[in-house]
Parts: C-alpha cells; sequence; structure tokens
C-alpha cells in the first residue's frame, strides 16, 4: 500500500510564513495586482498593531486602486470579503472557511 500523503500546507505555513503558492489566494498574489496584495496581505499578517492591520492602511489603498483597474478581475465587493477571510485566518479560525472566503473573494464578477 502506498504511504498516507503528507497534508498540503495551507495560507500559512507551520513556520508562520504565509504560502504565496496556495490555491485558496484564488491567483490574487500573481494577478495583475500581485505585488500589491502581497504586500498589502503580508503587512496584515505581520502586523502587530491594535486593531491588528491598522498601520497598514496605504498598502491596501494601493491595492484597491490597483484593482479598481480590473474590474472584470476584481470584484467591488471583493475588499469586505478578503478582510473577513484576513482576519478569521489569523485569530487562528478555521483556516479552510478562511481560505474559501479568500477564493471566493478573488473570483466575485
Amino acid at each position: 500500500t502506498l504511504p498516507e500523503p503528507e497534508p498540503a500546507p495551507g495560507l500559512i505555513m507551520p513556520d508562520g510564513s504565509i504560502n504565496w503558492g496556495c490555491p485558496c489566494l484564488g491567483g490574487m498574489a500573481t494577478g495583475p495586482c500581485g505585488t500589491q496584495f502581497r504586500e498589502a496581505f503580508s503587512c496584515f499578517h505581520y502586523s502587530e498593531a491594535d486593531p491588528k492591520g491598522s498601520d497598514c492602511y496605504e498598502k491596501f489603498s494601493v491595492m484597491q486602486d490597483c484593482m479598481s483597474h480590473y474590474p472584470e478581475l476584481y470584484g467591488k465587493d471583493e475588499d469586505d470579503e478578503l478582510a473577513a477571510a484576513m482576519s478569521e485566518a489569523e485569530a487562528g479560525g478555521d483556516a479552510a472557511s478562511a481560505s474559501a472566503t479568500a477564493a471566493a473573494a478573488a473570483n466575485t464578477p
């Protein structure tokens, strides 16, 4: 018999780093605003501000501006869904649920 497969890493790796290759990101990290997304998400993930991410306004503003140039790829409700997914993932909630929310946000028409 074959050995049990290793569990696939989720959005956050065991060492606490971000898994940019996670399919849960729905291509957000590599799309036309991928650089801006990675900078904003990294800022939020590593933020020690209270409330978490409150020091990342500028990076999220830059990301939103980029996304506004690609309305066919990034839906208007995406920002709220993505923020909810990040909050849930960072709070140690159900990573699969947070990942699904992030993926849904990435695919919102």
